[in-house]
């Protein structure tokens, strides 16, 4: 008897209706002699409605006090899958994250998975039950409610997948897979049928939306292979794997778009040993994450240091950094609004050279300016005006013929 864990996102559970959907397909599997285990998420715009709410009470909650509300959404599924089970004969039964045996540090809004003691699940599948797992959080060791940051439901499934040994992880989304680009961008786009882990981490971390950049990790660091598929169709999807040799072969595998970036700045910095570290470790003492980093030739002693952010963490950057300002002895602090990075990805850029000059052929093409550029081995990214932005990824994708 095999055991699957599976993971429903915020669509696939939308509405009653959607959730009868989940309970049938659940169903399905434990008919067939399976142990299911199934994360959740929070019901579509359940989240947005109670941060919307929070931030109407207070314009900075309590991060604390955000964990204990924003948990709430997906226990409200766990309870409604459940009972759509049960309505159709599925013995079926809901854990929180913390019932299920998830701890995690005590870093709210963004906590990191410490380790899983799975006991009540094992018990619950011993027992014939389905059982179903609020994603998205977990408690730490002294018993604090925890939340891991957006698209946290995909890091509690890969986790749960990976604690329980489980033979198969699937990600139901309202997508069949992941694409070359976004399809509501570029309509042409197409499904790709492997991915590695490296290139499914580097296409989650620059703003593709199927899956969350640390489950990704996380996934890579255990071994836990999955695929990506849709809750609306039996559609095979993404198999998200490590590397094999034939996926050289293909040189570019598909075109990321992040949007809500922020640009900071910080200009007349003097040049000399220190002054980054002072920088980056007050950002990073805040929790604040830190994309791209670009420092201009110093003149006259003295050079500007640029990076992006998520536009919601200026607030913030600006905090952790007015402090700094002063101690460096810099001119000034700047936050751009409006701009947005696009990558391209894929581990055949290794072996092949002019991927760069062909993205900034596209781009230029289209007269869209770049602002800041960064590279790794097997990613290209640019920041570009917001507004500019999607016509540069469908100049991008056309460029390397990455239509069906």
């Amino acid at each position: 008897m095999s055991l699957i864990v599976q993971k429903y996102g915020g669509t696939s559970v939308g509405s009653p209706d959607r959730i009868k959907n989940v309970a049938s397909r659940v169903a399905k599997w434990h008919g067939e002699k399976h142990h299911i285990v199934v994360v959740v998420s929070a019901m579509s715009g359940v989240t947005d409605g109670l941060i919307k709410i929070a931030r109407e009470i207070s314009p900075e909650p309590t991060e604390r006090e955000m964990d204990v509300l924003l948990a709430t959404g997906e226990q409200t599924t766990i309870a409604l899958l459940a009972i759509a089970l049960n309505q159709i004969g599925v013995p079926a039964c809901s854990f929180t994250g913390a019932q299920a045996g998830i701890v995690t540090d005590g870093v709210h809004t963004k906590a990191r998975i410490k380790n899983i003691t799975p006991k009540k699940i094992h018990d619950a599948l011993e027992g014939g039950q389905v059982v179903i797992i609020a994603g998205f959080q977990g408690e730490t060791a002294d018993g604090r409610i925890t939340t891991l940051g957006r698209g946290g439901s995909d890091l509690s499934a890969i986790a749960i997948a990976a604690a329980l040994k489980a033979d198969v992880c699937q990600i139901y989304t309202d997508v069949d897979g992941v694409y070359t680009t976004d399809p509501r961008i570029v309509p042409e786009a197409s499904k790709i049928a492997e991915l590695s882990y490296d290139e499914m981490l580097e296409m989650a971390s620059l703003g593709s939306k199927v899956m969350q950049s640390r489950s990704v990790e996380f996934a890579k660091k255990f071994g836990v292979v999955f695929e990506v598929r849709s809750s609306l169709n039996d559609t095979s999807g993404t198999i998200v794997k490590e590397e094999t040799g034939n996926m050289e072969k293909v040189v570019v595998r598909g075109v990321s778009l992040e949007k809500n970036q922020a640009k900071v700045t910080l200009s007349g910095v003097p040049d000399q040993p220190g002054v980054a570290v002072k920088v980056f470790k007050a950002l990073a003492d805040d929790n604040i994450n830190v994309d791209m980093i670009i420092q201009n030739v110093s003149s006259s002693r003295v050079t500007d240091i640029s990076f992006t952010i998520n536009k919601d963490d200026i607030a913030k950057t600006r905090r952790a950094i007015e402090p700094v300002i002063g101690v460096i002895r810099a001119a000034g602090f700047t936050a751009q609004e409006g701009v947005a990075k696009i990558s391209v990805v894929g581990i055949g850029m290794r072996s092949h050279g002019g991927v760069a000059a062909a993205m900034f052929e596209a781009l230029s093409g289209a007269g869209i300016n770049i602002q800041m550029i960064s590279t790794s081995e097997i990613k290209i990214s640019v920041v570009v005006d917001e507004s500019v932005a999607v016509d540069g990824v469908k100049a991008i994708h056309s460029k390397f013929h990455l239509e069906c």
